[in-house]
């Protein structure tokens, strides 16, 4: 399997990579993105793709649920990098349908290290009024989540700051696996 990324990485380098020398040459040098996106982990979701960004315009974090959990040190160092060094303007939570961690934290899953992640979110579930068999109650778990994880970012000193400051603005998207269309999430 391998191989066939080596096999990929020499069409970028052909079709993109050699026809852009400029910019992958700045790009070499660092960087300055204008959002942060956090999203899931969820192989299916690529923002930089979904919304035809190119290398070098979105820093991504991903994680299991697009979660901002307060006690993550991972999370808090993007955070802190994005937009204490990088000065992102943008914060975008990035949702999708048919989250699988949705999907666990709804049928309380089992197991080792899910379960412990998924209580970061339980309160979501609380907020949700589509009854238990509506075939709604997974967007509207997913899109619950968005909220809550847009808030959780407020917890964060430096975004509290930063919102206030006006350097940056807090965005919830969700992203339609089906469809292939974004919509906001307010």
């Amino acid at each position: 399997m391998i191989e066939t990324y080596f096999e990929g990485n020499k069409r970028f380098i052909e079709n993109d990579f050699s026809k852009n020398p400029d910019h992958y040459q700045n790009l070499s040098t660092g960087q300055s993105p204008k959002a942060l996106f956090i999203g899931c982990s969820d192989s299916r979701v690529n923002p930089e793709r979904i919304v035809d960004a190119g290398m070098g315009e979105i820093f991504v974090h991903r994680n299991i649920g697009n979660i901002v959990a307060e006690n993550d040190p991972n999370l808090a160092t993007v955070l802190e990098y994005a937009v204490d060094h990088l000065g992102v303007e943008d914060v975008v939570i990035f949702g999708h349908s048919d989250c699988g961690a949705m999907k666990a934290l709804e049928a309380d899953a089992h197991g080792e290290h899910i379960p412990v992640w998924l209580h970061h979110v339980q309160s979501v579930k609380e907020n949700v009024t589509e009854p238990k068999d509506s075939p709604n109650r997974l967007r509207e778990i997913e899109e619950e989540n968005i909220r809550q994880q847009m808030n959780n970012l407020r917890s964060f000193s430096l975004i509290e700051k930063a919102e206030t400051e006006g350097k940056i603005t807090i965005h919830g998207l969700y992203y339609d696996l089906v469809t292939g269309e974004l919509s906001k999430i307010v």
